[in-house]
Formats: C-alpha cells, structure tokens, sequence
C-alpha cells in the first residue's frame, strides 16, 4: 500500500511541475499580408495599423552606426517571443554585424530564477534562438552568431520580487 501512495504522490508532483507553454512553438506573423502605404519606399513609412516602420536593407552598411543603446531584449513571464519595442534594437545590430562581417556575436539567454533548472535552460535557449533567427531574417549570416543558455544561473539582478524577475528575463548580445 506504501507503494501505491509514494508512486501516487510522485506522479502529482510531476504533474504539477509541468507546464502548458510549449517551447517548441513559435508564432509566426506574416508581415507581407499587411498594406504598405503609398510612400513605401520612404524612410518614414508604416505599415498601416500595426505602427511598425520597416527596416531599410538597401542602406549603405558601411553606414551602419555601432549598436550603443541596447545590447538587452527582455522577455514576458514564461515566454520567448520578442516583444515589438525591442525590434529597433535588434534592427540595429543587425545592420552593424552585417557591416562587420568578421565581427561574432554570442547571444545569451536568461530566464528568472523560478522553475526547474532543465526548464529554464530550455526557456533561456529558446529566447537566445528567437534573437538570433530575428538577426537571421534581417540578413546576419548564421556563421557569425552563437545561441547559448544560462538558465537562471547568472541574475543580473539578485531579489525574489517581480522588479527583479523581470530584469532577469533577458537575452544579452555579447561581441566577441
């Protein structure tokens, strides 16, 4: 009987520590369906409704400006889709990794401390894949970017409330 009630409460506990986020879905907008305004080829363009203006590729890049702004994209409670205030600066390094073409970047992803240790590891690869295949579909060549996981094991910020758990859902750009 001991059995059955130790296999009974063992299977609760692993029930209860899974999650109903898949990690293996990404959602996919498709951009080119929206309208384009008449002056698309402007720089002030916008997409009608979606308030996003798109990146100009057919800019010089030897004029690409060296990201100082950001090198962090921070990330919702248990998510890895990049929100839409983070585009600019990820627009923006990739027109300076394909100016500098030798240069390497390493994008490491973060997660808060709650959840498993196997957990965040994935969450925290899937955020860093998510920032990289941004860069790739901006024209980054695969060869020139790394995606790693830290899980929860390097906090920026040290704390157990919600001010410091979102400063620890990140993934940082780091040149090599």
């Amino acid at each position: 009987m001991k059995k059955f009630v130790f296999v009974g409460l063992v299977s609760t506990l692993l029930v209860a520590c899974g999650t109903s986020v898949p990690l293996n879905d990404v959602p996919v907008v498709d951009a080119t369906a929206k309208a384009v305004t008449a002056d698309a080829g402007t720089a002030g363009s916008r997409v009608q409704g979606s308030g996003v203006a798109p990146v100009d590729l057919g800019r010089a890049l030897d004029q690409a400006p060296a990201p100082t702004d950001s090198r962090l994209v921070y990330f919702d409670y248990d998510s890895f889709v990049i929100k839409p205030e983070y585009q600019a600066v990820i627009a923006a390094h990739a027109r300076f990794l394909r100016a500098q073409p030798s240069r390497k970047v390493a994008i490491e992803g973060h997660t808060d401390e709650r959840g498993g240790r196997e957990y965040n590891l994935a969450l925290g690869q899937k955020r860093a894949e998510a920032v990289r295949d941004a860069l790739s579909i901006l024209g980054v060549p695969a060869g020139q970017m790394e995606a790693v996981s830290f899980g929860k094991e390097k906090p920026v910020v040290a704390g157990n409330d919600e001010a410091a758990f979102t400063k620890n859902r990140r993934a940082e750009i780091r040149y090599q």
